[in-house]
């Protein structure tokens, strides 16, 4: 059985850092694609960074390109978002998703699996 279990989220303040974790259990890390997803009420899931595991592919959206970094711990199945100089409009649920094969898509709907999501919160 495939799962992503998300942690590491929390409250903290304007230009603080977070990172959060993405455990993944149930399939072959290494040929999968993992994305950071962020929710906020009546918003669209928005996709953040993605990482084509196997060939350490990454890929992140313009809002967070140069403060969020993507990594993957294949020993540990684990992929690991580090957020930086958070704004209150990082405030949101994030959530971790997998789909097989290298990275094609940054949409919500090309993911198969998801994970419960962890909330972040940024306050002014």
């Amino acid at each position: 059985e495939v799962q992503l279990a998300e942690s590491g989220g929390g409250l903290v303040q304007v230009g603080g850092s977070l990172r959060l974790s993405c455990a993944a259990s149930g399939f072959t890390f290494d040929e999968y694609t993992i994305g950071w997803f962020r929710q906020v009420p009546g918003k669209e899931r928005e996709g953040l960074a993605y990482i084509d595991i196997g060939d350490d592919i990454k890929s992140y959206a313009d809002t967070v390109q140069g403060r969020f970094a993507i990594s993957s711990s294949k020993a540990e199945g684990t992929v690991y978002l580090q957020m930086n100089n958070l704004t209150p409009a990082d405030t949101g649920i994030y959530f971790c998703a997998a789909v097989l094969g290298g990275y094609y898509s940054d949409l919500p709907g090309d993911f198969d699996y998801w994970g419960q999501g962890t909330q972040v919160t940024v306050s002014s």
